[in-house]
């Protein structure tokens, strides 16, 4: 299996805090750390666990932390593709006592762009499966070279703008920022998955699917959206239909769970 990603990166600080800062209030965390995540990264590493490597196009700062966010992703048996910019887009993200987590984002999103030829796009062409988390529409268009190309619904204003068909759209019914309605993509994806937490979710064709127990105690809650939406990714090049599919990606996001920051348990097929 060769999978690729294509998305953005950030270097994120964690801190774990015994509630979410208030107004007014000081947060005091007793345990932190960074590494580098954001959706592009988080995907392509969990990718790399389940296809022991991945291919991620992306965009980084030239500085000293952009630097270091590559070695992270080498480290864990992404190949790294990408375009430079001044400096490495950061987050903070807080994790409270229940491992839910709040993310401040500083600085622009450092999207990888298609028409950048120094990044080569046609390797795109001898993957299984892309997921796309962010880019430009040419971006976009790049990564439907492959057989299977899955996107998450955060980019719905770039989906619309592309015009390519998708083999899977997933989206958050819990996040304002990902939700998707009928009609709104032309072609409309083939496969739509709405998920929601510990609820499970809705797939059209499919109906509903259910959530799966984390395997061990929870840490936190980040990456878990890109866990799954990773998973479904695997799955469907993989051939699997859709209720297994779903099943196998929702094992890939509870595992997330148990993961400190981007790590998370690897999970077969």
């Amino acid at each position: 299996m060769r999978v690729a990603v294509v998305g953005h990166v950030e270097w994120v600080e964690f801190a774990r805090v015994e509630a979410m800062p208030r107004p007014g209030g000081i947060a005091h965390a007793w345990e932190w750390w960074a590494q580098a995540g954001g959706g592009g990264a988080v995907a392509a590493l969990q990718l790399a666990r389940l296809a022991d490597e991945a291919l991620l196009f992306t965009a980084l700062g030239g500085d000293e932390l952009g630097q270091t966010a590559e070695k992270e992703l080498r480290d864990g048996r992404v190949h790294v593709h990408a375009s430079r910019s001044d400096s490495q887009r950061r987050a903070v993200c807080h994790v409270d006592e229940h491992g839910e987590r709040t993310i401040t984002v500083l600085g622009d999103k450092l999207r990888p762009r298609g028409d950048d030829g120094d990044l080569p796009w046609e390797d795109l062409e001898r993957v299984d499966a892309v997921y796309f988390v962010s880019g430009d529409t040419a971006a976009l268009r790049q990564a439907r070279r492959a057989p299977v190309l899955v996107a998450t619904a955060r980019e719905l204003a770039t989906l619309k703008r592309g015009g390519v068909e998708l083999d899977a759209l997933v989206g958050s019914g819990e996040d304002e920022g990902e939700r998707f309605q009928s009609g709104d993509l032309d072609p409309p994806p083939r496969l739509v998955v709405t998920t929601s937490g510990a609820l499970g979710g809705w797939a059209q064709p499919g109906g509903p699917f259910q959530a799966v127990a984390p395997p061990g105690p929870v840490e936190d809650a980040y990456g878990c959206g890109d866990c799954f939406a990773a998973g479904l990714t695997y799955a469907l090049a993989r051939g699997l239909g859709v209720a297994d599919a779903l099943a196998f990606a929702a094992r890939c996001g509870a595992a997330a769970l148990t993961g400190r920051g981007v790590h998370a348990a690897r999970i077969d097929l």
